[in-house]
């Protein structure tokens, strides 16, 4: 049974985006796997409140990662 654990900001996504995102894990386990794993793979999004995740030392917001993928 295959447990995929996805972390993003609280507000990134919207609830559509989050089931499409089940979904399309959902089928790329089946896809590289089995379709017999369809019906036991569980997704789970975690959403992390803005100002919990750091990188460096430095706590970063939604707002901050945002700012780094655009300026990549």
């Amino acid at each position: 049974m295959p447990l995929i654990e996805i972390k993003v900001f609280e507000g990134e996504l919207t609830p559509e985006q989050t089931k499409d995102l089940i979904q399309k894990i959902t089928d790329a386990i089946a896809a590289v796997e089995s379709e017999k794993l369809r019906d036991v793979t569980w997704v789970i999004v975690n959403e992390i409140k803005s100002g919990n995740w750091g990188i460096g030392g430095t706590a970063l917001g939604l707002a901050d990662v945002k700012k780094i993928i655009q300026a990549a």
